[in-house]
């Protein structure tokens, strides 16, 4: 009985280096062939796209038994580039280069309203330019952008919740539990409106994935 287990144990770390070791050299000749790379990096993408291709069943693919052996520095450059991707928020801009097409943010919480900014109270913040009606308004921003940029980059939150990207106006605004929030016009407004609470949780869930799609 131990001899008949010690066999069937030598037996599998056998496989086990059998198939690391395949692993490892189809892996490295992959600068030797010349081009080769190359030829089929074309040739898969051709098939992507072809929808005859991805049409064929999974069932006739053949597996590979190396898919999915990563190395430690390709699953980090994987997961950095997944974090520069959603790390830094694009505003809404108009065709001047303004958020909000130049009203004041700070307005709609002290004047209760949207109130047309001026280009001698700008300041720049997140790669968009933000204009004030004053000089204080400006500096509040500046000392807490967050507290008074609209939600989901100024984009339209109907649009976000449903998972898409659109334009505002900003005449289509609202204020709820103290963060600004606009939509395309005030008709989708009034739809956003039917059910505020659930729209923003879709709205949540879909930020900022949606930018990576518009």
């Amino acid at each position: 009985m131990y001899v008949n287990y010690s066999g069937k144990l030598a037996a599998a770390l056998l496989i086990s280096l059998a198939l690391a070791t395949g692993c490892t050299s189809s892996s490295s000749s992959g600068p030797l062939d010349g081009g080769t790379a190359s030829s089929t990096l074309n040739n898969n993408q051709e098939a992507a796209a072809d929808p005859i291709v991805d049409s064929v069943p999974e069932s006739t693919a053949v597996a590979d038994p190396c898919a999915g052996v990563n190395s430690d520095a390709e699953v980090a450059v994987a997961v950095e580039a997944s974090a520069a991707e959603t790390s830094t928020i694009r505003y809404f801009e108009d065709d001047r280069g303004l958020a909000i097409r130049g009203a004041d943010p700070v307005a709609y919480f002290t004047q209760g309203g949207p109130v047309a900014g001026s280009a001698e109270f700008a300041y720049t913040w997140n790669n968009a330019t933000w204009q004030f009606a004053s000089a204080e308004n400006r500096d509040l921003f500046a000392a807490n952008p967050e507290q008074y940029a609209p939600q989901y980059g100024g984009f339209c939150a109907w649009a976000v919740s449903q998972g898409y990207t659109a334009s505002t106006d900003p005449n289509a605004w609202r204020i709820v539990d103290g963060k600004l929030y606009l939509n395309y016009n005030q008709g989708v407004q009034r739809r956003w409106e039917r059910d505020i609470p659930g729209n923003i949780n879709k709205a949540n869930a879909n930020w900022p994935g949606v930018l990576l799609g518009s």
